[in-house]
């Protein structure tokens, strides 16, 4: 449902999977996967997407070019995402790369009543079967870094728009929220945020796409 977010720090990239690609390139195909996703077509592989996102991220990290946290509203269905595993000598490696099947949506979700404040809330939920699991909390964005940091408070389950069962995970004042250390909080490192997709690394290294939900 998201990146894994269990580590405490972001590996490199695995070298095998950072083919030779042009900004250019890695941006178009980045467009292409996320185009694809809704109007279907022929999709980059799996392979060809990873090389794109890691690209990208080294593009945007050589950049610094700040996000604007408004540009992260709303809701986005999950496209891609990547796993990681564990090296003998060097932390977390990136796994291979696969698109999430549309039969068991995922989306994130995030919401601010003043963006401005670079505060607001933050949604992960899946649906099968008619049934969805949603967690729900805060979340706050730093521009310089492009980080996102959440915390899931509260988790429910429902069908459509109704709710079935909720249950509070822990109790946390929005002021004691802020004051967290990001070391202690998972977080995503947004490489990409454009109308049509978002881009990131979890905390726990693995990468990610998300489509905008064209109804949204």
């Amino acid at each position: 449902m998201t990146v894994d977010s269990s580590s405490e720090t972001t590996p490199s990239p695995m070298p095998e999977m950072t083919a030779e690609m042009t900004e250019d390139q890695a941006i178009a195909t980045l467009f292409q996967a996320a185009a694809t996703f809704w109007d279907g077509g022929d999709r980059p592989s799996a392979q060809a997407l990873v090389a794109a996102m890691l690209a990208a991220e080294t593009t945007a990290r050589h950049q610094k070019t700040p996000l604007a946290f408004e540009h992260l509203l709303g809701q986005w269905r999950l496209c891609f995402t990547t796993a990681t595993r564990k090296a003998r000598r060097r932390g977390i490696r990136l796994g291979p790369g696969f698109y999430w099947p549309k039969f068991v949506p995922a989306q994130i979700s995030f919401a601010s009543a003043d963006p401005a404040t670079n505060q607001g809330t933050i949604a992960n939920q899946v649906t099968l079967g008619g049934l969805w699991l949603r967690f729900t909390g805060p979340c706050r964005f730093q521009p310089k870094k492009n980080l996102l940091a959440f915390d899931f408070t509260e988790m429910g389950i429902g069908a459509g728009d109704r709710p079935l069962w909720q249950r509070s995970l822990r109790e946390e004042s929005a002021e004691a929220f802020a004051a967290r250390a990001i070391a202690k909080l998972p977080f995503f490192s947004f490489f990409q945020a454009t109308p049509h997709f978002l881009a990131a690394r979890g905390r726990g290294g693995g990468l990610a796409i998300w489509v905008k939900r064209p109804d949204c």
